[in-house]
């Protein structure tokens, strides 16, 4: 069994009514970046990413990520 990083951005997302394109602009991210993310495609997460997210999205790192048992 592993141990991965999951992306929440969906949820987040969802539950606050903003598109991968609005949150795209707010965090001033290329649409394609935050896509993957949002649909937990990602294969690695860039500091800056993070950074742009969390601060777009008032949020902290732990909320857009989480630790799943695979």
């Amino acid at each position: 069994m592993s141990t991965r990083a999951k992306s929440r951005l969906k949820i987040i997302l969802d539950e606050r009514g903003i598109s991968i394109r609005k949150c795209a602009e707010l965090a001033d991210l290329k649409f394609e970046t935050v896509r993957k993310m949002y649909n937990d495609e990602a294969k690695q997460y860039q500091r800056d990413t993070l950074g742009s997210l969390c601060k777009a999205l008032d949020c902290e790192i732990s909320d857009l990520l989480e630790l799943i048992e695979e």
